[in-house]
């Protein structure tokens, strides 16, 4: 798969796909090219061959060529398409692929999300410090008594959280008990168990052998409807 960046960004998704097409038509066989749309992918394109000798014959000779007045960047992916691996593979590598594919995505948006709480901490620890150089000394806090600090208490969102093999359930209807949530959550891949928090009704942990089983339930029951009034399932990995 090769990447291309550097595209100008207010060409319509369509008119892009078009005119890449066009262009690397001429080195191979292009199986599939996805044209990036959200907001910070935007101006990448991805065009999957159906060999690698294409791709790199496309790499070394369009490379620095200029589409929409932009020199194209081109370089391979580091991943393989989902093209590429239902061509190559079978179903069950298929699905592999993509539990690998969103563990990866996960990680990447827990990571943005700490960078995100570190520059919040900086920037308060800034203003802080600059209040606290522009105002005569008080006496100290009292054991206790919290800090105004907005960022003392910040933490990563429970959706950004990364990958691990314990899920954190929420939102259940009472009457859910081990045996119906076993019946949802045990389909997927390493199940262990399910444990209930004594006391506490609408809440509870799955746990699985590995990530991938985890990876997988979460991608399929958040948000799922359960019980009679369908209440939308809350799940999110588990806060280590």
């Amino acid at each position: 798969m090769t990447d291309v960046k550097n595209l100008e960004e207010s060409i319509k998704p369509d008119q892009l796909k078009e005119a890449l097409t066009e262009i690397f038509s001429e080195y191979g066989n292009v199986i599939d090219l996805i044209a990036k749309t959200n907001l910070k992918a935007k101006g990448q394109a991805f065009v999957v061959f159906d060999d690698p000798q294409s791709a790199a014959k496309a790499i070394a000779e369009v490379q620095g060529f200029e589409l929409f007045e932009k020199p194209m960047v081109l370089d391979y992916a580091r991943t393989k398409s989902d093209a590429t691996v239902i061509r190559e593979g079978n179903p069950e590598e298929f699905e592999a692929h993509k539990r690998r594919r969103l563990a990866e995505k996960e990680r990447k948006q827990a990571s943005e999300a700490a960078e995100a709480e570190k520059k919040l901490k900086r920037t308060a620890a800034v203003s802080a410090a600059e209040s606290t150089s522009a105002r005569p000394v008080k006496a100290s806090r009292g054991a206790g008594l919290k800090s105004s600090n907005p960022a003392a208490g910040a933490v990563v969102p429970e959706e950004y959280l990364p990958p691990n093999k314990i899920l954190f359930v929420q939102n259940l209807p009472d009457e859910y008990d081990v045996d119906g949530l076993t019946a949802i959550f045990g389909r997927f891949e390493g199940f262990k168990e399910v444990r209930l928090v004594p006391g506490r009704r609408g809440i509870a942990f799955v746990e699985y052998e590995g990530e991938n089983g985890a990876i997988s339930a979460k991608e399929s029951t958040n948000g799922m409807g359960v019980g009679g009034e369908g209440k939308a399932m809350k799940v999110v990995y588990q806060r280590k």
